[in-house]
């Protein structure tokens, strides 16, 4: 029998999501080929009148082609994709996979190349700003070993989280969108943590199930020279195939200008990738009441309910600072009690204590509000 659930979050993303009209194409990418949400998808297509095209790949495949990747072979890889992402109104990212670390041991100088060509071209120029898009994953029995689940525990779990009422999680990010728009220092405090930064004129954007499923966040970037002050991270961070334990970061002036992790060589070369890359792009304030702890995978991770990210590397386009970098990574910090508390203010007000919000307006956002 079919999970009626998986046809739930097929009509989710066409209609919710992408929220694909009659007339328009809508790309449908899987990494991992996960047959029956993508027959979902195209048929939920279909019905609302839409054109739907269908891209299969491969983790295991993608790892072959990076370890020899040339420069010149992946522009041409990069115009071939963009030529296809260009013709597009629609464009929803499936990713699953039995291994997170597949490219674990692809060298750096490889997956820049990716970066800097498909990354660049077809991504941060062409979908990001010029396509509907959603990126969500698909659950299977690696994603439930690193939640330290069981396999239908975990598909539980998913569909809690993917198929939530977005539409009223949304009505409650309005006040703090509001508030974040009017802010202009924030001070963030914590366990190995006390930094603070502006965030005067730049746009607050709420994330409700239109660009990432599970989403859960508001983000915005802070002023691109007015960090100051260190920040530990209390979860794990895959990046480039490496798992990142206990990283801390130190800023002046925006820089990071001291960086320690349980690999700091590797850290530091990742951040020396270039200028942009030792700067931040986004902050963002993480609310979703089902994601309740780390299982290294950043589209959940980043929505944890009394969490933030502080994200050294590119900056979005709707919440601009003029950072610049083939780099945009989301680490996590949880400050609720369990993984050692913290507060955050906007305007040395006290807004958010221990992961919860404590001022009247933003009430909405706590995690029995939105369930």
């Amino acid at each position: 029998m079919k999970d009626p659930r998986i046809q739930t979050l097929a009509h989710n993303l066409i209609n919710y999501s992408v929220r694909l009209q009659k007339g328009e194409k809508v790309l449908i990418e899987n990494f991992g080929l996960q047959r029956e949400l993508v027959i979902a998808l195209v048929n939920e297509a279909y019905k609302a009148g839409g054109y739907p095209f269908v891209s299969l790949k491969d983790h295991q495949v993608d790892r072959a082609l990076l370890i020899g990747a040339q420069e010149k072979q992946f522009e041409m890889k990069a115009d071939f994709e963009a030529n296809v992402m260009s013709k597009m109104d629609a464009y929803i990212g499936l990713r699953s996979g039995d291994n997170i670390n597949e490219h674990a041991d692809v060298p750096d100088d490889k997956m820049k190349i990716e970066g800097s060509t498909v990354g660049k071209k077809v991504h941060r120029e062409i979908r990001v700003p010029k396509t509907k898009w959603v990126v969500l994953r698909y659950p299977n029995s690696s994603m439930a070993q690193l939640a330290k689940m069981s396999t239908e525990a975990f598909e539980d779990f998913y569909f809690d989280v993917c198929n939530l009422d977005y539409g009223k999680m949304s009505d409650a990010m309005d006040a703090l969108v509001e508030l974040m728009d009017k802010t202009d220092k924030v001070r963030i405090t914590g366990k190995g943590t006390d930094l603070s930064f502006s965030i005067k004129g730049i746009k607050a954007i709420k994330c409700a199930g239109e660009m990432n499923i599970p989403d859960g966040e508001v983000y915005t970037a802070p002023v691109r020279e007015s960090v100051n002050g260190t920040l530990t991270y209390n979860t794990p961070s895959p990046y480039q195939g490496f798992t990142f334990e206990n990283v801390s970061l130190t800023f002046k002036d925006g820089k990071i200008v001291e960086a320690t992790a349980n690999d700091s060589e590797r850290l530091n070369k990742i951040l020396d990738t270039d200028e942009g890359a030792r700067y931040i792009g986004e902050f963002a304030i993480g609310v979703n009441p089902y994601i309740q702890h780390p299982m290294q995978d950043i589209l959940f991770d980043e929505k944890i309910d009394g969490s933030f990210h502080f994200t050294p590397g590119q900056c979005y386009d709707d919440a601009y600072n003029g950072n610049k970098s083939n780099i945009h990574w989301d680490m996590v910090n949880i400050q609720r009690p369990e993984y050692g508390g913290g507060e955050i203010y906007f305007d040395d007000v006290l807004i958010r204590k221990d992961g919860r919000f404590v001022i009247p307006e933003l009430e909405a956002l706590n995690p029995e509000n939105l369930k």
